[in-house]
């Protein structure tokens, strides 16, 4: 499932100010998900309050479920995953998602 997350063109590109010190890679600008969950990982607590008013428990939601790893940190993400889950009533995983290597595969 791919999140449909259009919040206010001004609100997005302040969090990406805020929350990206280093440039995109290649041409395309980052995706609305991977700014929202950058933010949710460095958010201090008005921040927090900010994206829960302007994005709503739903789409974070969306935004944690579709999170690849490295996205939301693992103390940012049980902080997100106690407010969401308690807000929504929708499981989300106990822990974010994590690279996986396997030494069998070539």
């Amino acid at each position: 499932m791919h999140v449909a997350l259009r919040p206010p063109s001004d609100f997005l590109a302040k969090l990406e100010r805020k929350h990206f010190w280093w440039e995109p890679i290649g041409e395309a600008p980052r995706s609305a998900s991977r700014i929202v969950a950058q933010a949710m990982s460095y958010a201090n607590f008005a921040e927090i309050r900010q994206l829960e008013i302007v994005l709503g428990p739903d789409v974070l939601t969306d935004v944690m479920l579709e999170a690849q790893p490295g996205w939301i940190d693992p103390r940012s993400w049980e902080l997100w995953r106690g407010r969401l889950q308690r807000a929504t009533g929708r499981p989300i995983p106990e822990e974010p998602p994590q690279r996986m290597f396997d030494a069998d595969d070539p």
